[in-house]
């Protein structure tokens, strides 16, 4: 048998959302910092991703991550992550899905108890706990990245509702927050279709109105998804709510967003709802959870905001040894979407 590329992976999912890991086949990434390599990638290696993310050895909703040397001196490894769009600034549920994979698989040394990760991303240094027990990892918190409330009730119109109030959060990456109650719909996966319209609407319309740029670190700007939101409700110390994510090209997050719950929580702190004292549980639209929390207030430039630590698990699903044969019609894989 012949073939002109051959890729392997570790596949796993946290809370619903796919990971696949790349982990042998993808040529040698240059750069000195993780958005050098970020920006290599995509200049140089961008067919790679459609052919690991895209069917027909993907899907629409597919999430990968390339594993890096780290770029910092006590860092365990870097990742650029990827989907059916292009590259991520940075993601939750891909930390905790990598956590998984590299203590379990030897990537990192594993050890009882509670084991530290430290992550280099394209949104800077992450860190990730598993609490380890008779060599399985039983969960993963990570404390993300200063996370900060860029703009509150920003008013957008949206066809056939009228103007809502859209709240603008960075947890990693910027969202676009909106109540669902204010789209007159509902978070269940028979409304699926319609809330992507709805999200992708107000993507696109938040950043036509208004610039959306990181104060310290340029390069990360742009909205990267809209979350569709349900009142919280307050149990003793636990405030309890659900959501929906619609990023990248209207890609569905099957987990609770990582990212987008690290940037919710400043949401809840601006609006008097959330402080040290609480834990947020926060579902998905498939009902997975990820829960957050606050581990201390920081300033981000102009901006007051926290660092969340989110915690979560993730399972194995499979390992993965993809080829393409030199007569592949497709060998940067295609995207079916709904019109």
């Amino acid at each position: 048998m012949h073939y002109s590329k051959m890729i392997t992976t570790i596949d796993a999912h946290a809370a619903g959302e796919p990971l696949r890991i790349i982990t042998s086949g993808f040529p040698p990434v240059k750069g000195s910092t993780i958005l050098d390599k970020r920006r290599y990638v995509l200049e140089h290696y961008d067919h790679l991703r459609k052919f690991l993310m895209l069917e027909p050895r993907g899907h629409s909703g597919m999430y990968g991550c390339l594993v890096t040397p780290p770029v910092t001196e006590d860092g365990d490894f870097g990742v650029l992550f990827m989907h059916n769009e292009g590259y991520s600034t940075m993601c939750g549920h891909g930390v905790i899905a990598i956590t998984k994979v590299a203590v379990e698989t030897g990537m990192v040394l594993a050890q009882e108890g509670e084991q530290t990760v430290k992550i280099d991303s394209p949104a800077g240094r992450v860190t990730a706990k598993a609490l380890v027990e008779g060599g399985r990892v039983k969960n993963i918190s990570f404390a993300n990245v200063p996370s900060f409330v860029l703009t509150e009730k920003l008013m957008i119109p949206v066809e056939g509702i009228g103007e809502v109030a859209v709240d603008i959060a960075f947890g990693g990456a910027f969202y676009a927050f909106v109540e669902a109650r204010d789209l007159r719909t509902k978070i269940i996966p028979e409304k699926m279709d319609e809330l992507v319209r709805l999200g992708m609407e107000i993507k696109y319309k938040v950043m036509d109105r208004m610039e959306v740029r990181h104060p310290l670190e340029p390069e990360l700007c742009g909205i990267y998804g809209t979350i569709i939101t349900d009142p919280v409700v307050r149990e003793g110390k636990q405030l309890i709510s659900k959501n929906v994510t619609i990023f990248a090209d209207g890609q569905i997050d099957r987990s609770p967003t990582g990212t987008g719950t690290s940037a919710r929580i400043p949401l809840l702190m601006s609006k008097g709802i959330m402080d040290e004292s609480l834990e947020l549980i926060n579902y998905s639209v498939i009902d997975t959870v990820f829960y957050g929390r606050i581990e201390k207030t920081v300033q981000i430039g102009p901006f007051p905001g926290v660092i969340p630590i989110i915690s979560g698990n993730a399972q194995i699903m499979g390992f993965n040894r993809l080829v393409l044969e030199p007569e592949d019609p497709l060998p940067e894989g295609f995207r079916i979407t709904g019109g």
